[in-house]
């Protein structure tokens, strides 16, 4: 499983530690990453997804996954998180034909 954020893409970054003495010394800065169950109103259910805290709040402010997923670049995003953005615009297109 990947350091990376299924969302915003958002991974691991390096720099160094520096100490009083300039010295220079490699670390990672990890993303903080949370596991989330998100419900999907348009496909009705309940999706596992791994994203930073970060995401979580964009997911909260925009009003859901599903709004999330239809503003969000398609690069940015998750193999699987492609997919749900497949299936919740087929969904939302098929709905006000019915």
């Amino acid at each position: 499983m990947s350091r990376a954020c299924e969302l915003t893409g958002k991974a691991v970054l390096s720099g160094h530690n520096v100490s009083h003495a300039n010295n220079k010394t490699k670390r990672k800065f990890l993303p903080n990453l949370v596991n989330v169950t998100l419900i999907s109103e348009a496909l009705n259910q309940n999706v596992k997804l791994r994203i930073s805290a970060n995401a979580l709040r964009s997911v909260e402010h925009r009003g859901g996954l599903d709004a999330f997923l239809a503003k969000a670049k398609e690069s940015e995003l998750s193999q699987r998180a492609r997919l749900l953005k497949k299936q919740v615009a087929k969904k939302l297109a098929e709905q006000p034909a019915a």
